[in-house]
């Protein structure tokens, strides 16, 4: 099992998760975060920290994309391990619906 970040991050971005993690597997994007698959040991230390209820067990239904997702981006973003103040206005936009096509630019060339 992994934990995977999903949507509900995009826009917000809070990283009270980093500092947790004891195998810093946490790595930064633009507007969002995302954990290493398989770099991620289940200990669900992370999960209790996100504000923005964007850390979830790959158990739950429909993850499978949230792995592949935050595998793809996880080798191309950089690690963080130290925790930063969210995006602005990251309060609108805690919760919101959507973030996905709203707010997510894929790498050059990867499409999403």
């Amino acid at each position: 099992m992994t934990y995977v970040v999903i949507d509900n991050c995009i826009a917000c971005k809070y990283t009270d998760c980093v500092e947790v993690c004891p195998v810093d597997c946490f790595y930064e994007g633009e507007n969002m975060l995302v954990i290493h698959p398989d770099e991620c040991i289940d200990c669900g230390v992370c999960e209790p920290e996100c504000p923005a209820d964007a850390i979830r067990p790959d158990t739950e239904p429909d993850m499978e994309k949230w792995v592949e997702f935050n595998r793809k981006y996880s080798i191309a973003w950089p690690v963080i391990v130290t925790k930063q103040d969210p995006l602005p206005d990251y309060e609108a936009r805690d919760g919101e619906k959507d973030k996905m096509t709203k707010y997510f630019s894929p790498l050059p060339g990867q499409g999403g």
